[in-house]
């Protein structure tokens, strides 16, 4: 494409995903591009890849629809910049990218786009869907139950996906009160560890501690991740409360004490309650 073409398409604002792809190519351009984007390479940016699904998520789950658009435009150009990164080393482009999932999803889906019947609930579609994937595993030489589950993912994301491959194979506690009984035990130990062991006994302990609720989330149909989130959002929004009730009193949480601010936060909690 000369360069005249090129300044039309990146202009065009219904240039629609060749636009996308052409703005990718001209910022990484070597000698014309950006000094920052043509540095940048698969590893430095696949954090921003990951933050990017996780606004997206955030997005969603505020239901703000104004701004989800800008979130998945963003999430499509960490897509894009490594389609453009493989193009750059022969090694794939955007195309093998399309081509690849546009194969996998017609594979996933032969009561769709093959002879197979439609007639069957979305949960038996879920263990289709494994026996897919367990086939496709096996294909590809992988020998374990766990292979295939991405080291890179959040490690409580991580943790459920882990958990329910082994569980598919029974390797599972049939009650969830014996999920909780492991956590009390978890706990248990990592107060040992606090009072007896080293550091990384205790880190150790902690994560046992850590996989066992996720495990108790997944028995309760909870996702421990969007569950976190949530809190974390709450503690913002209570904590703020605090600092908003401090600040009528000419005072910061610094200028406060624990017994104060514990009574701003119950009232916080109340108020929430009561809007419910």
């Amino acid at each position: 494409m000369n360069h005249a073409d090129s300044e039309r398409l990146v202009c065009d604002r219904n240039g629609g995903l060749p636009r996308l792809l052409e703005i990718m190519r001209r910022l990484r351009d070597p000698e014309t591009g950006c000094p920052w984007d043509i540095v940048q390479n698969f590893k430095t940016i696949a954090p921003y890849t990951i933050e990017e699904a996780y606004e997206v998520a955030d997005a969603i789950e505020r239901g703000a629809m104004d701004e989800l658009p800008g979130e998945l435009g963003d999430l499509l150009l960490n897509v894009v910049y490594h389609a453009q990164m493989g193009a750059e080393t022969g090694a794939f482009d955007f195309n093998d990218v399309m081509r690849v999932i546009s194969d996998k999803m017609l594979h996933r889906h032969p009561h769709v786009f093959g002879d197979e019947s439609r007639n069957k609930s979305a949960e038996q579609q879920i263990k289709d869907w494994e026996v897919i994937k367990a086939a496709e595993r096996a294909g590809k030489k992988e020998t374990s139950v766990l292979d295939g589950v991405a080291t890179g993912l959040p490690a409580l994301t991580r943790a459920i996906k882990l958990q329910n491959r082994a569980a598919r194979v029974g390797f599972d506690w049939p009650e969830i009160s014996m999920v909780q009984d492991k956590i009390i035990e978890e706990s248990a130990e990592l107060v040992e560890a606090r009072e007896k062991f080293t550091q990384a006994e205790v880190e150790e302990e902690f994560g046992d501690l850590m996989f066992v609720v996720a495990n108790l989330a997944r028995h309760l149909n909870v996702d421990p991740e969007t569950a976190l989130r949530k809190a974390n959002a709450k503690f913002a929004r209570r904590f703020n409360h605090v600092e908003a009730e401090l600040a009528k009193q000419g005072k910061t949480p610094a200028q406060s004490n624990l017994a104060e601010m514990d009574a701003l936060w119950d009232a916080a909690k109340l108020s929430e309650k009561a809007r419910k």
